[in-house]
């Protein structure tokens, strides 16, 4: 990865000016690791971030609203400043999640930043997502104002794996 543009996001100009950012690679590249120091570079500068794998987002969503606190808890990811979440469509979604998805993407929108951990290229986003127009919205949310950082190389848990074997 640039060096550079690290060094350019840390500044955090990118939540400033209410911009996305994705950070796409295979398993074990340090896609979390990046996109939680880009939160913590936020929290440093007196920003507020949170931190979701999309999975576990989803099911508090769903106990949100079967409990009555659904609007609450939109509230609260809408007012965060940097909401990091991981594992993006690393599993299918059905129409619930992905509706759900779009409600905080929309109440986030213009309005603050959100940063993607995900194996999955965003050209492949719309069919993952599976409903064209809710593909569509969501990513329109997502997409257009984001800074893309494409993480390469081989599995640094993998790497550390091996570096620990008894020789």
């Amino acid at each position: 990865m640039d060096k550079a543009t690290i060094r350019g996001l840390a500044n955090c100009q990118w939540v400033k000016s209410k911009h996305n950012i994705a950070v796409i690679g295979k398993t074990g590249v340090g896609k979390t690791y990046v996109a939680t120091a880009l939160a913590d570079s936020a929290c440093r500068m007196g920003y507020r971030s949170i931190f979701f794998r999309v999975p576990r987002l989803l099911e508090e969503l769903a106990l949100a609203r079967a409990s009555g606190v659904y609007a609450s808890l939109l509230g609260k990811l809408a007012r965060i400043d940097v909401l990091v979440l991981d594992d993006f469509l690393l599993n299918p979604m059905n129409d619930t999640e992905r509706r759900d998805l779009l409600e905080v993407m929309e109440d986030r929108y213009d309005k603050s930043s959100t940063v993607i951990a995900t194996q999955m290229p965003t050209k492949t986003w719309h069919e993952s997502l599976g409903d064209p127009t809710i593909a569509d919205a969501i990513c329109d949310r997502l997409v257009h104002n984001a800074h893309v950082l494409k993480l390469g190389g081989p599995s640094l848990r993998r790497k550390k794996a091996l570096e620990t074997l008894p020789q």
